[in-house]
């Protein structure tokens, strides 16, 4: 069992890790997967669905900030034009990516209380409705500060939002089954166990009776 300090320890490693992961996949771009019509699937706020399952909402809602600020400082050093101009407000930029993060993690703890709640299902619900409210975050702070109508945003919400939800869940699913469910041995590898243990009970029985 995890003490107070290694559990401390493991949650900051953690955040440090999937964190630096956000930075890394928007530099390279390897965050943005190409979709029809020059548009893309954003997938570089899945470290952060990660931080928030593994760590808890104030990890997640760490992780959450600093994403928003990388993207903060890209639109204010590397503009590309289009909507950057108003990601230099923390307010879209920052806060809708801090409260994805906190909402993260206590959706993935409600359905955690929930008794005999399948794990894989919890990993999926978290990795959906967290992107999935990511981009209603993002795009209603845009909405608000006018810089999109309400069609744009519906129409946005539908096409990219729901495809990176998807893929957030798929995702999600696959890293989090690999880190947090136990690998079963497979009945072929229990019998070559017991077989081995039986042999060796063998040897000993027989180096028993030479002794005698």
């Amino acid at each position: 069992m995890k003490t107070n300090k290694q559990n401390l320890t493991f949650k900051i490693a953690v955040t440090a890790s999937l964190s630096a992961l956000i930075i890394i996949m928007g530099l390279t771009h390897i965050g943005f997967i190409p979709w029809f019509s020059g548009a893309a699937i954003t997938i570089i706020q899945i470290p952060v669905f990660l931080v928030a399952m593994l760590c808890g909402w104030l990890p997640g809602l760490i992780s959450g900030i600093i994403f928003g600020v990388f993207s903060l400082i890209v639109a204010a050093t590397a503009p590309t034009g289009g909507l950057d101009a108003f990601f230099v407000n923390p307010l879209i930029s920052v806060l809708p990516r801090a409260l994805m993060g906190i909402c993260s993690g206590f959706i993935f703890l409600g359905f955690s209380k929930i008794p005999k709640f399948p794990k894989v299902v919890n990993f999926a619900i978290t990795g959906f409705l967290g992107s999935f409210l990511n981009t209603i975050f993002v795009l209603g702070a845009l909405w608000i500060a006018k810089a999109i109508d309400f069609k744009l945003l519906l129409t946005v919400t539908v096409s990219n939002g729901l495809l990176e939800a998807a893929a957030s869940a798929i995702i999600c699913t696959a890293v989090m089954s690999l880190i947090m469910i136990p690998k079963r041995k497979s009945k072929f590898a229990d019998e070559k166990f017991a077989d081995e243990k039986t042999d060796e009970t063998d040897v000993v029985e027989e180096d028993t009776e030479k002794q005698d």
